[in-house]
């Protein structure tokens, strides 16, 4: 019996719509990564994007147009986001970015589509989701990918100026993740439409979960198709496929609502029982018949690297404005809490993972604007993006503590508190992206020989046994290399590369290089000891991902502080930050690996191939914390750059925090001067900061012009640490009826002067 007939007997099947997941999507650097050399010439060759005139134009008009009519406060007290805005969104093709021009669609790069999408998650997260939907996997990149001629002209320019809303329907109540599984069924038959017999689809449906689906006029819907009767040949079950079908398409039930914890994006479920389809509802008509799981994983690659990061990307940015100005600007013990180590530990934490988001957000969307689709990319994307987004919030939650809690137009954290973790499910669970998808995918992508030993042991042909053992000859060797590589520059630094032309890129370059070594012999090692049993054991594949991903970001860090950064001396705090914390976690991901291995001799010697003996790993220096806490209190043009996707509008919270921000800056050496008086000769009894700043004023240690100045911070100091209030019956009360006007403190130096 050969070695390739006694693998076949032991390893498990891999289904269809496996292999099809499989099979979906393109490799990228990623590969390099997991192959142990990290593709650092091919990193820095990528295409530097930037949004077009017609997107920059779009950004400036419709999107800051659309930013002033959301209430996001207001909205989450309602039931529905409001016609008007419904209206905007279809009349401007917001639902149209990835739609070709040809149609009437804004046909933008992923870079624009996702800086769109993270604009208007910046102020409302329920916008954000009903914007990207349409714009993620859905009928309209169905239809361009896989429709028919008569489809695309007829859906596509309906679906570009809103004249119709999709919705797109896979998940049911009795298939989730496992979308394979799905009990939604279709029968061939024939029927009437139209007024005559043709030969169609008998459906039934039930889903939920269905983003627009309360607002759709058209229906994308997936189920499973069966021939009983021969009709279409002699196989009954042809496999999943994807129709289109109109609102008012006589049987489709649309309308119901979920309520996604009071994010008011429109969620809900569909139904049909029998409903009779004709041939050309479905996308690409009768010959797409069993290609809809082929079609949809092929498509969720791009989309699932753009719209939900985006919104990571979004929520970590408005926390990073919204802390660093309230650190700042709130004083406590007589100085900026920012001031003090707790709270600049997790100040420093928040700036770092920004800039890491960041990142992470211009590399794959350049990726993907070169025309790839790499599946495994966007799932790091997407999993670890949302999942530092949420990281970031919830510190920012600490810091601002009671402010952040009460709810009101003020509040900038709580919309994305509320939202973040919901508009995650929209594209699955966050432990099937890390657990099943990353590495589990990734091994069988970016190993150079393992899909294709993988398809030959399954294989019935003759030449099966031969062709085997020459990919097995290759892959012995290619893991040898491996091994060899991870032994050298775990064990000699100068056998570590670095090609960067920046002194302080060059560690870290050499570190990646040297926890990707590692990674590939420990990838090898796993996949020849447990073999199949590795898809089983999620916690340990998980582990391998996390190394994959991390040195992903990474990468992306070092790209965007090498390319993106004007003022690197400004922003090496944040570099620094954010690609030490990336390497820590790395490192821990391979100590946690190794440790929890079940086979006691490989285990063993994955220590010594990597150099791994004990528990401990690098750590991020106090004296890193202080400087990027430090830092990121500074009006800077890289708390510019790393806030911009939070368009300010007048009156809203984050204009008000900003305000006091800038004006506490343009004050700070009269602060000084005025704290170094105080101390000389305190006011007694001091009653508020205006009053001292009269008597200041009196005895000629400030001016007229100076006190007006602090006047002014010290207005919009208290209105930037308000915290909405509302009356009994919880009736909103304006700043003006909650926080105490000081005009008898301004006009009474004059008096005093005028006297004197």
């Amino acid at each position: 019996m050969s070695i390739r007939t006694s693998l076949k007997k032991v390893l498990p099947p891999i289904s269809i719509t496996e292999q099809e997941a499989l099979d979906a999507g393109d490799i990228w650097i990623e590969s390099s990564i997991y192959r142990g050399q990290p593709d650092m010439a091919a990193l820095r060759a990528v295409p530097k994007t930037q949004l077009s005139a017609d997107e920059q134009a779009f950004m400036d008009g419709p999107v800051q147009e659309l930013l002033e009519m959301v209430d996001d406060f207001a909205l989450s007290n309602d039931k529905h986001i409001p016609k008007d805005i419904i209206d905007f969104l279809g009349k401007n093709r917001f639902f149209s970015m990835i739609i070709p021009k040809k149609f009437g669609g804004l046909e933008f790069s992923p870079y624009a589509n996702s800086t769109v999408v993270a604009t208007i998650a910046a102020k409302s997260g329920a916008i954000a989701v009903t914007v990207m939907v349409p714009n993620s996997l859905g009928p309209g990149e169905l239809l361009m990918h896989y429709g028919t001629t008569a489809q695309q002209d007829y859906w596509l320019p309906r679906l570009a100026v809103g004249t119709d809303i999709p919705c797109f329907a896979l998940t049911s109540p009795e298939a989730g993740s496992d979308a394979g599984g799905i009990p939604d069924a279709a029968i061939v038959t024939k029927g009437q439409f139209n007024g005559e017999e043709v030969l169609g689809l008998s459906v039934s449906w039930d889903k939920r979960y269905i983003t627009l689906a309360p607002i759709a006029t058209v229906l994308g819907l997936a189920f499973k198709v069966f021939d009983p009767e021969g009709l279409l040949g002699d196989k009954v079950e042809l496999g999943i496929t994807c129709a289109l079908l109109p609102k008012d398409h006589e049987g489709v039930e649309l309308g119901n609502r979920h309520d996604p914890m009071g994010q008011r994006f429109y969620n809900g479920t569909t139904r049909g029982q029998d409903v009779f389809i004709p041939m050309d509802f479905i996308i690409g008509g009768q010959k797409n018949i069993g290609r809809g799981w082929q079609m949809l994983v092929s498509c969720l690659g791009a989309g699932r690297g753009i719209s939900l990061p985006a919104m990571g990307v979004a929520t970590a940015q408005t926390a990073f404005k919204g802390v660093a100005e309230y650190s700042f600007v709130r004083e406590q013990f007589g100085l900026p809490i920012g001031r003090f180590e707790g709270i600049q530990d997790k100040l420093a934490d928040i700036a770092g993972k920004t800039f890491l988001l960041e990142s992470m957000r211009v590399l794959t969307t350049e990726g993907l604007s070169m025309g790839l689709k790499p599946s495994v990319v966007t799932a790091i994307a997407k999993y670890h993006m949302t999942e530092l987004g949420r990281d970031v919030l919830n510190s920012a939650m600490d810091i601002q503590a009671g402010k952040a809690i009460q709810r009101g137009p003020q509040n900038t954290l709580a919309g994305g508190y509320s939202a973040l973790p919901i508009a995650i499910t929209v594209e699955g669970a966050n432990i099937l992206t890390r657990n099943l998808m990353i590495f589990g995918q990734g091994a069988m992508r970016c190993h150079p020989h393992l899909k294709e030993m993988v398809d030959l042991i399954h294989s019935d042909d003759s030449s099966a046994d031969d062709e085997f053992n020459a990919v097995l000859r290759k892959t012995i060797k290619f893991s040898v290399k491996n091994g060899v590589r991870s032994v050298a520059k775990s064990y000699l630094p100068f056998a570590r590369e670095a090609e960067s032309a920046l002194p302080e890129v060059r560690p870290y370059e050499k570190r990646i290089n040297a926890l990707s070594a590692k990674l590939a012999p420990l990838a090898d090692l796993s996949l020849a000891v447990l073999g199949g049993d590795l898809k089983k054991a999620e916690l340990l594949s998980a582990r391998l991902g996390d190394v994959m991903s991390y040195l992903y970001a990474a990468m992306a860090a070092i790209r965007f502080y090498e390319q993106r950064i004007e003022e690197r001396q400004l922003a090496k705090p944040y570099f620094d930050y954010a690609i030490q914390w990336s390497l820590i976690q790395a490192e821990k991901a391979i100590v946690d690996f190794i440790n929890n291995f079940p086979n006691t001799p490989t285990r063993g010697l994955m220590r010594v191939m990597t150099n791994t003996y004990s528990n401990s790993v690098n750590s991020i220096s106090d004296k890193l914390v202080t400087e990027l806490a430090q830092a990121s209190m500074q009006d800077t043009s890289v708390k510019a750059q790393l806030t911009h996707l939070v368009r300010v509008v007048k009156g809203d919270g984050n204009d008000i925090n900003e305000q006091a921000f800038k004006a506490k800056h343009a004050v700070s050496h009269l602060l000084g001067k005025v704290q170094k008086a105080l101390r000389k000769e305190p006011v007694v009894p001091f009653i508020s900061f205006e009053n001292a700043l009269n008597k200041l004023q009196q005895k000629n240690v400030i001016n007229s012009e100076e006190a007006a100045l602090l006047h002014d911070y010290n207005e919009k100091r208290k209105l930037a640490v308000r915290v909405d209030e509302f009356t009994f019956d919880l009736e909103l009360l304006s700043p003006d009826e909650t926080v105490p006007g000081t005009p008898e403190y301004r006009e009474a130096p004059a008096k005093d002067k005028d006297a004197a």
